[in-house]
């Protein structure tokens, strides 16, 4: 391997942001441990300054800019947090730069970015998703000779993003077991690695991803960095379609595993830490939390820490997070019903089709035409998964089906 993060530059890079990075809590979660039968520690990185562990290999690497580099100015891409690390330290350093995050970033990490940098940094918004704004950063950078602060596959980043692993060791005496980490690109994972492969070759570390971004797993089993064609870019700050060269060497050889968690699940992760633990995190940053139910039993009676990355989420988000969250626990359903054209359809479809607890929670109909029956788009929210069954039967006998839309992924996403 070229390179892997040695325990001395994570030390130095440690240094370096004890200016402007606080060290973070970890935190015992009452819930999750008496869940799980474990001890569930929160390392708490989304009560930095800029929300996420970002700033600190931000700032690491801005840091180690030569006088001419700092003169030049700064390039970044970011899907929103690593953009928000560079303008702090852009900021903090009075250095000039260019942040270009894709055009469907959450509306809160643009605004972040842009207080953070104030009359520093310009934001640049292109691009659908992350490798799109990259490759515009890129363009950009090379042509107007400016330093790029790549958000993962960096030296200097990677260090600075292996102090949240020495912190881990400072505040908890006691051998960790395992370590559940989100990965996008890769970073945070790398920097782990190279303090817990020296200082406790004994901890596991499992990488987490989004079903829909694979990204670094599919890597791991090609055995060869590869470039998925499409994601889904919903967890965005997990969203990546190829992981870095360097974090994908380090990653390969040094993770015990990684687990692949589902975007709704997620969401419910999202909405169940809000509402019962009063935190708030994006997307990205429940990943770690959501991924625990797929190791429940090889956990118990274990030390488990869950790396929250970030909490840059955007409160216009809310409604999106909870659809996914009920789709995914089957509570959600959307058909398209054909309402016979006779006065009191409707009135029957509520008072027999729909079951006591049903909810109808959408409801669009099309214009009447001379056909005998008129389709609506119908969106019913059940209180059991184990209600569907029994309300397309009542609906089939008394020809009010015409098709459902959760398993039709194209169709679903034209209609809805």
């Amino acid at each position: 391997m070229s390179y892997f993060p040695s325990i001395a530059a994570i030390r130095s890079a440690s240094e370096t942001i004890s200016q402007v990075a606080s060290v973070t809590p970890l935190t015992k979660s009452n819930r999750l441990s008496d869940s799980y039968e474990a001890n569930i520690l929160l390392k708490r990185e989304d009560l930095h300054q800029v929300r996420s562990y970002k700033i600190r290999g931000a700032f690491n690497k801005i840091s180690s800019l030569t006088s001419e580099e700092r003169e030049n100015g700064i390039v970044c891409a970011s899907a929103g947090n690593h953009a928000q690390g560079v303008a702090f330290a852009c900021n903090h350093l009075g250095i000039k730069g260019t942040v270009y995050m894709p055009s469907v970033t959450p509306k809160q990490k643009i605004e972040q970015t842009q207080m953070f940098g104030g009359e520093w940094v310009d934001v640049v918004l292109e691009g659908d998703t992350f490798d799109d704004s990259f490759k515009s950063a890129m363009q950009f950078c090379n042509q107007n000779n400016k330093t790029f602060i790549h958000p993962f596959d960096d030296p200097k980043v990677i260090e600075g993003q292996g102090t949240v692993g020495l912190e881990l060791l400072q505040q908890f005496q006691k051998p960790i077991d395992y370590i559940f980490v989100a990965i996008g690109g890769g970073g945070l994972a790398s920097g782990l690695l190279g303090v817990f492969k020296t200082l406790s070759p004994g901890t596991k570390i499992i990488g987490v991803e989004p079903e829909g971004a694979p990204s670094m797993k599919t890597s791991i089993d090609n055995n060869k960095n590869t470039e998925l064609e499409q994601i889904d870019k919903f967890i965005d700050g997990a969203a990546v379609q190829k992981v870095g060269d360097l974090t994908f060497e380090i990653c390969k050889e040094n993770l015990y595993n990684m687990s692949l968690v589902a975007e709704g699940k997620v969401c419910q992760t999202i909405l169940d830490l809000y509402n019962r633990d009063a935190i708030v995190v994006e997307p990205a940053g429940a990943l770690t939390i959501a991924a625990l139910d797929a190791y429940a039993q090889e956990i118990k009676g274990k030390n488990v820490v869950c790396i929250l990355s970030g909490s840059n989420n955007d409160i216009t988000r809310t409604a999106e997070i909870k659809e996914r969250a009920l789709l995914y626990a089957r509570l959600k359903h959307y058909f398209i019903v054909r309402f016979p054209q006779r006065p009191g359809a409707l009135k029957q479809f509520v008072a027999e089709i729909l079951g006591p607890t049903d909810d109808i929670t959408h409801f669009e109909y099309s214009k009447k035409s001379s056909r005998e029956n008129a389709p609506a788009i119908v969106g019913i929210e059940l209180k059991s998964p184990e209600d569907l069954q029994p309300l397309i039967k009542r609906m089939k006998d008394n020809n009010f089906f015409g098709d459902y839309l959760n398993d039709k992924p194209d169709l679903f996403q034209y209609l809805i």
